[in-house]
């Protein structure tokens, strides 16, 4: 079998879908800037040495779908795999993002065998990255409001790629892909704190006092848009309903965030009670 590339195989859910490969005995490319051949989302010149020889992708697109010029990445991407002999490609989009949108549809215009996966908010964002240090400050501080959010695991969506990327019936689908229930911020921080036995509680700020955080920490500023953007327009409610993306694409449930809570405090990255 010709190797699957994974764009962003070393993130959250690129890592995962690695793992769940390279268990399989499935051979895998890594599509980084560190990568052997490198890939690089702002140097189109890296893109065909990638592909060579590929049969596969897996799409993230670094930092997001939503920053200018994603769309036409995304269709230039997508083409030339199409053209290099790729013909299945799998995205990862982002639910109740407009902008996403565009290099969803870049991608179904592109002649491929597509599926999209268009995924909520991670578990795996309180404990990778992003918000783990809040979390071990012991206050989350965000500009959510009091609205649920049915938090994906991100290893759920790494069993929806691969099953995506290695079997069929899969083309042509749309996954939209949430947890079993939905939670707001303050549910959440509850349940990290009953799993870890940590004092975690969640503080609403407004979004200037989110923006002027971000921008004191160093946060570059297309990320910070992109965050500032997330937390006034996204979560908004739009997406607080339930889906049946996960059962659709692999027949069991979704795990709730209660599991991953359990797990993720089990290795220890939260520590103890305090």
């Amino acid at each position: 079998m010709k190797p699957i590339l994974i764009l962003g195989g070393t993130g959250k859910t690129g890592r995962r879908v690695a793992e769940r490969l390279t268990s399989r005995g499935l051979p895998i490319r890594i599509g980084s800037r560190f990568g052997e051949p490198a890939f690089d989302w702002e140097n189109p010149a890296t893109w065909e040495s990638s592909l060579r020889d590929v049969g596969a992708v897996y799409i993230t697109y670094y930092p997001d779908l939503a920053v200018p010029g994603a769309a036409d990445a995304i269709g230039s991407f997508s083409r030339l795999a199409v053209e290099s002999g790729v013909r299945r490609l799998v995205l990862l989009s982002g639910r109740g993002e407009e902008e996403a949108q565009l290099s969803e549809q870049s991608l179904r215009d592109s002649g491929a065998d597509w599926t999209i996966l268009r995924a909520s908010w991670f578990c795996q964002n309180f404990s990778e990255n992003f918000l783990l240090g809040p979390v071990l400050s012991g206050t989350v501080a965000l500009p959510a409001a009091d609205v649920p959010e049915p938090f994906v695991d991100a290893w759920d969506i790494a069993d929806c790629a691969v099953a995506a990327l290695t079997e069929v019936g899969h083309v042509g689908q749309l996954y939209e892909l949430t947890g079993p229930r939905a939670l707001t911020f303050a549910q959440v921080t509850e349940e990290i704190a009953k799993a870890s036995g940590r004092d975690v509680r969640y503080v609403q700020i407004t979004a200037e006092q989110f923006t002027s955080m971000l921008a004191q920490e160093g946060v570059p500023a297309e990320v910070l848009a992109l965050m500032t953007d997330l937390f006034t327009k996204v979560l908004d409610g739009r997406n607080s309903h339930l889906t049946d993306g996960v059962q659709r694409a692999l027949g069991r449930e979704p795990r709730d965030f209660a599991d991953y809570a359990r797990e993720a405090a089990g290795t220890g990255i939260w520590g103890g009670a305090k």
